[in-house]
This record gives structure tokens, C-alpha cells and sequence, in this order.
């Protein structure tokens, strides 16, 4: 359940970069960059605690 939550940021992460790359938009890439960092952390973070 942990990673859907993870793929699910990401995604949004992902979203917002190719918006804020549509509208010209440093800020808006800058925070989808951010979620997409954090998803991954957040990943790694749940399997190394799995094992």
C-alpha cells in the first residue's frame, strides 16, 4: 500500500514538471522535482525497512 502512495506522488511529481514546462514555469518544476525526490527517498526508505 506504502508504494502505490510513492508511485502515486511521483506521477503527481512528474506531472507538475511537464506543466511547469508547458507554462514557462521555474516554481512549478522546481516543487514537481521535489515530490519526485521525496517519492523515491520515501521508497527506499519503506523496502530497506521491509527487509
Amino acid at each position: 500500500m506504502k508504494y502505490l502512495l510513492a508511485v502515486l506522488v511521483a506521477a503527481l511529481g512528474v506531472a507538475g514538471i511537464v506543466l511547469g514546462e508547458a507554462d514557462d514555469s521555474p516554481g512549478l518544476q522546481f516543487l514537481g522535482l521535489v515530490l519526485v525526490v521525496g517519492a523515491i527517498a520515501f521508497g527506499v526508505r519503506v523496502v530497506r525497512r521491509a527487509r
